[in-house]
C-alpha cells in the first residue's frame, strides 16, 4: 500500500480524482510502481486515502481508458507496460515573422462587391436564427445533402422561374460556397482536355480556380462577349456573365444570344456557363432574360449567389445543372458533404419561403437605384472630363477619365485622399489598352447622403474641375 501514498490535497480546485489519477499515471510513467503490479482494490483504498469508493473508480477507469492499467474481471486492476517514447531533441525554436497586410481605413470604398450595410434587416433575420437554433431542429446536426437542403433548392427553384423565367426542379440544383467552390466542381464533369474560355476583362477570381491553367480570353465590347471571336478558338466551354458583363456592364446583345447558343449546338461536348450573379438590380428597361431561359438544348450551365442581394459573407452559391450532367455530378461527387451548413440553409430558406427575400429585394432595389441616379447625378457635372459607361444595371458604372494621369497615379492620388477605387486593369487576362485611364466605381457600400460629396472629394484629389 506504501506505493499508493499520494498527498491528495482536499482544499484544491483540482477534483480529488483528478490528483488520484495524475498521482498514479506520474508513478508508472517514472517506474515508481513496477509492470505487473496489482492496484489496491477500490474499497481498500478508498478507506486508506479516506475518500469514496466513487473517486476511486473514476481515477481507475480513466487509467484504464489511457492504458496504464488492465482490468482483469473478478481479480483487480493491474499496471500495464508502456511503450517509452524516443528521445528527440528539441530543435531550437526560432521566430518567424509574417508579413502583415496593412488594412488601411478609407474614407470611401468605392469597392464593387460592398453592399448596403445599415438596409439590411438584422432585427427580422436575427429572428429566423433564433428560430432555427433550437432542440426542435436537432436533425440538423447531422450531415445533410450533398447538394444542399431540399428546403432551400425548393425555394431557389420557385424564385427562378418567377424572377428568371427558369424552369428548373429542385434535383438539378447544387448549393455551394461561393462561385469559386462551384466552378471547379463544373469543371470536373468534363474531360481533362477540355478548354474554358473566359471574358476579358472579366471575373479575376476565375483564372485562379480555373483547375487546367488553360483558359483562352475572349474579348468584350458593348454588346459583351464577341463570339465570332469565340468560335476561332477550340474552347468548348465559355464563362459568361450576360445580364451584367462584370467588369463592363456590357448586356450580351440579342444577337449575340442567339449566336451563342448556337456555337453551343454545334458539339456535344460545347457548354455554356452562365453566371446571373446581379441581375436583381437593373435600372434602364425591362430586366434582361436570363441566357438559360432561351436555351433549348441543355446547354447552360446556370449560376448565381445571395452575395449583392443578401450579403457577401453568407456564402451561399448555387448551380442548376442540365439532366445530363446532373448524373455526372451524383456519379463524381456522391461522398461530397455540403458546404454550407445546414443551419444557414434553413435560415435562408425559411426567410424565403416567408417572403421576406421578395420584400427585401423590393426595397434594395429602390435604395440601389437611388444611389445609381445620385452617383449619375453628380458625375454629370464634371463631363466631359470623366465618362461613364455600364451603367443600366448592378452596383457598380465605369468611369472613364480622359486626362494625363497613368492609372497608378490616379489610384495613388485617390488613396492618399482616403478613397479607394478599383482599376478595370484588375480585371484583364491579357493586356488591352485603354485610351483613357478606367476604374470600377462601385456605389453599393457608400451611404445615399455621402454619395455626392464622395464623388466630389475624388475629383478634388484628381484635379478635375466642375463645369462652368
Amino acid at each position: 500500500m506504501d506505493m499508493l501514498i499520494f498527498q491528495l490535497e482536499k482544499q484544491n480546485n483540482k477534483p480529488l480524482y483528478e490528483q488520484l489519477y495524475n498521482g498514479i499515471k506520474n508513478a508508472i510513467i517514472q517506474k515508481q510502481i513496477e509492470v505487473g503490479t496489482k492496484l489496491p482494490s477500490k474499497r481498500k483504498l478508498a478507506e486508506f486515502l479516506n475518500i469514496s469508493q466513487t473517486t476511486i473508480e473514476i481515477a481507475y477507469s480513466q487509467l484504464l481508458a489511457e492504458g496504464y492499467i488492465t482490468s482483469v474481471p473478478r481479480v483487480g486492476y493491474f499496471v500495464e507496460e508502456i511503450d517509452e517514447l524516443p528521445y528527440v531533441e528539441k530543435i531550437q525554436e526560432t521566430n518567424i515573422e509574417i508579413p502583415q497586410k496593412e488594412q488601411k481605413q478609407y474614407q470611401y470604398d468605392f469597392h464593387p462587391g460592398k453592399v448596403d450595410e445599415d438596409s439590411f434587416p438584422f432585427a427580422l433575420w436575427r429572428t429566423y436564427v433564433k428560430d432555427i437554433f433550437d432542440i426542435s431542429s436537432k436533425e440538423l446536426l447531422q450531415m445533410g445533402e450533398p447538394q444542399g437542403e431540399i428546403e432551400l433548392r425548393n425555394e431557389i427553384a420557385n424564385y427562378l422561374f418567377q424572377s428568371r423565367g427558369i424552369y428548373c426542379e429542385p434535383e438539378q440544383i447544387v448549393i455551394g460556397s461561393g462561385t469559386e467552390h462551384l466552378l471547379p466542381m463544373i469543371l470536373r464533369l468534363f474531360e481533362d482536355n477540355s478548354i474554358l474560355a473566359l471574358e476579358n476583362p472579366g471575373y479575376s477570381a476565375i483564372p485562379r480556380i480555373h483547375l487546367n491553367n488553360n483558359a483562352i480570353p475572349i474579348s468584350v465590347d458593348e454588346e459583351g462577349l464577341i463570339v465570332d471571336e469565340l468560335e476561332k478558338t477550340n474552347a468548348n466551354i465559355v464563362y459568361i456573365t450576360p445580364s451584367h458583363q462584370f467588369p463592363t456592364g456590357a448586356v450580351l446583345s440579342a444577337t449575340r444570344r442567339t449566336q451563342l447558343l448556337k456555337w453551343a449546338s454545334k458539339d456535344t461536348n460545347r457548354y455554356i456557363i452562365e453566371d446571373d450573379y446581379d441581375s436583381e438590380f437593373r435600372y434602364i428597361g425591362k430586366p434582361i432574360p436570363a441566357l438559360h431561359g432561351l436555351d433549348q438544348n441543355n446547354k447552360v450551365i446556370y449560376m448565381s449567389t445571395f452575395t449583392k442581394s443578401l450579403m457577401p459573407s453568407l456564402r451561399v452559391a448555387y448551380m442548376v445543372l442540365p439532366h445530363h450532367l446532373l448524373m455526372k455530378y451524383k456519379e463524381k461527387f456522391s461522398y461530397y458533404s455540403a458546404t454550407v451548413p445546414r443551419f444557414v440553409q434553413h435560415i435562408l430558406a425559411n426567410f424565403m419561403k416567408d417572403g421576406h427575400f421578395s420584400k427585401h429585394l423590393n426595397r434594395m432595389r429602390k435604395i440601389y437605384r437611388k444611389k445609381h441616379d445620385k452617383l449619375k447625378h453628380t458625375l454629370s457635372i464634371y463631363y466631359p472630363e470623366v465618362t461613364i459607361t455600364g451603367d443600366q444595371a448592378g452596383m457598380h458604372v465605369l468611369l472613364s477619365v480622359p486626362i494625363d494621369k497613368s492609372i497608378e497615379q490616379l489610384k495613388q492620388l485617390a488613396n492618399d485622399c482616403g478613397i479607394s477605387i478599383t482599376p478595370v486593369t484588375n480585371y484583364l487576362l491579357k493586356p488591352i489598352e485603354y485610351e483613357h485611364p478606367t476604374f470600377l466605381l462601385g456605389f453599393g457600400g457608400i451611404p445615399l447622403n455621402e454619395i455626392e460629396n464622395a464623388i466630389h472629394q475624388l475629383m478634388r484629389c484628381w484635379g478635375i474641375q466642375k463645369n462652368p
